[in-house]
């Protein structure tokens, strides 16, 4: 009983104490990027915050990269002032799984341009933050809530094509948050591959 009683407190099971919902505190987390430096939400206090699960394995995720789109909505909103922290939370041996030196690489090949990019080979932020798919994308504001999770946007395809024509979501609920509005659709159901945690 004490065994369940602490896999539930520590978010490993299907039932979350609580359920992650636009309009909470975000929850702070601890995370080492792949130079090494240590970041956590509560460090960004003031600042809008984007999470952004990535998987540099997942078809999902290549169709964001290989077409440029994540690059290109980093460099718009890092330019903006937000923080955006790409969170890595593949177990070691499990798809996506990378070191600090093969992530460095992929991002430089990719010219990706997030703030850093977390490593969480044991799932422990990806689990705090019920993280289901790559990508999965999470907006924070600045008093630290939590005002988007979910999709990239409306086209859960593999196709790098439907970029263009796609309608972004995590666009919407930033410009709407940054302008001063309320965000008119928080929460959308995330697509792409399931997040490899370690069992």
């Amino acid at each position: 009983m004490h065994r369940r009683l602490l896999s539930v407190a520590l978010g490993l099971t299907a039932f979350p104490l609580l359920a992650l919902t636009p309009g909470i505190q975000a929850p702070d987390f601890k995370g080492t990027d792949s130079n090494g430096a240590t970041h956590t939400l509560s460090q960004y206090r003031g600042k809008y915050v984007v999470l952004e699960w990535a998987n540099q394995g997942c078809p999902y995720d290549q169709k964001h990269y290989r077409s440029g789109n994540m690059q290109a909505l980093q460099r718009e909103w890092t330019g903006k002032g937000v923080i955006w922290l790409s969170v890595i939370s593949s177990a070691p041996g499990q798809q996506g799984h990378v070191t600090p030196a093969e992530e460095n690489e992929y991002l430089k090949k990719m010219k990706a341009a997030p703030t850093a990019a977390l490593l969480d080979p044991e799932g422990t932020i990806g689990r705090m933050y019920q993280a289901k798919t790559t990508p999965h994308m999470f907006v924070i504001d600045p008093q630290g809530k939590l005002i988007y999770e979910g999709a990239i946007d409306d086209k859960p395809t593999t196709d790098l094509a439907d970029v263009k024509t796609a309608h972004s979501y995590f666009n919407d609920a930033l410009n709407s948050a940054m302008a001063g509005k309320a965000v008119s659709v928080a929460s959308t159901r995330p697509y792409g591959c399931s997040v490899k945690y370690k069992d």
